[in-house]
């Protein structure tokens, strides 16, 4: 992501020079941004050099990653393998004690991430898709990583589940997981709406953990500084709602706001800067269109009370992932 600031104000800022990056017709030419560079910004023509390389290469559907302070990296493998990557692109054998994950769809072992304390307690969190009968959804857990010793391979020691998506869906799709914690050691968990329409429509309701962030203790008790906390029948753990499949997830390394892209349909890849309590209007307002081609809901894209993306891309690119470079 850029380091830039807020939503960019109506015609402000200089016009870099060079065609629109997205070059292809938009899924819905009817829909109009909500305001100048909300959407189809021009790219960027000097100081763009740029190389890259291979770290590592033989993993199966690498999904999430961190790095460990002496500089290898956790890489989370979808099918249900944790490993280590060596700064040489060494690749190690699979972590034991990964639990069972559900690797249909868009399930399996999904992010991974250090404790903030990680150099005293060694403790790792990750999210899967865990099953359970026909039905499924992300899980939350931790363990104490044990590195390789005396020719014994690295596991998971004392694995304990955190949290636990309520309703499981029979879906296999948009699981979300993205892991980050805040300054205060608070944890979010970035959740996918499962993409059926049981699930979707959720989105928009405050007692079920579909379409939100979450924030949560790191014992999985609930801050008591959470927006919804007091309000009967909402889930105490909810952050924010209105999202569809958040898999990217940053702190603004200045402003130390919380930027996510969220995945949309055909169409309304969105850029989003996340507050506490607000409702980011999925599947109510939407820059796109179904896959079918119909349109979402009524078809609209601004709402009274409703979150506008700071930008969106139309078509889709589907980002995976974002960190700020700086």
């Amino acid at each position: 992501m850029p380091g830039c600031q807020g939503r960019p104000a109506q015609g402000a800022g200089p016009r870099v020079e060079g065609r629109p990056v997205e070059t292809q017709p938009p899924n819905a030419p009817y829909q109009k941004p909500a305001f100048d560079g909300q959407t189809r910004a021009p790219y960027q023509t000097e100081n763009v050099a740029f190389t890259t390389e291979v770290m590592a290469s033989g993993l199966s559907h690498p999904w999430g990653l961190a790095f460990l302070p002496d500089g290898k990296m956790l890489v989370t493998e979808k099918p249900g393998r944790l490993r280590i990557v060596a700064t040489n692109g060494t690749v190690s054998a699979p972590i034991a004690g990964v639990p069972e994950v559900d690797a249909r769809g868009q399930g399996g072992l999904l992010d991974v991430a250090l404790d903030p304390g990680f150099a005293d307690n060694q403790l790792v969190w990750f999210t899967y898709a865990e099953r359970e009968g026909d039905r499924n959804g992300t899980v939350l857990a931790r363990a104490t990583l044990v590195r390789e010793e005396e020719g014994r391979p690295a596991r998971l020691d004392d694995v304990k589940v955190i949290w636990r998506q309520r309703p499981k869906l029979d879906s296999t799709m948009h699981f979300g997981s993205r892991i980050l914690f805040d300054p205060k050691g608070k944890v979010f968990v970035t959740l996918g709406e499962r993409s059926i329409d049981a699930g979707r429509h959720q989105a928009q309701k405050l007692d079920a953990a579909l379409g939100k962030i979450i924030r949560i203790n790191r014992d999985g008790s609930m801050p008591q500084d959470n927006p919804f906390v007091q309000l009967h029948g909402a889930l105490p753990e909810i952050w924010s709602y209105g999202h569809r499949n958040i898999q990217a997830a940053a702190w603004h390394p200045d402003t130390g706001a919380l930027w996510v892209i969220d995945h949309g349909a055909r169409g309304g890849d969105e850029v989003n800067i996340v507050e506490r309590g607000k409702n980011y209007g999925w599947p109510v307002i939407s820059y796109g269109i179904e896959y079918a081609g119909d349109k979402i809901e009524e078809g609209i894209t601004q709402k009274e009370g409703m979150e506008q993306p700071i930008y969106y891309w139309d078509p889709v690119i589907a980002p995976s992932g974002a960190v700020f470079y700086t």
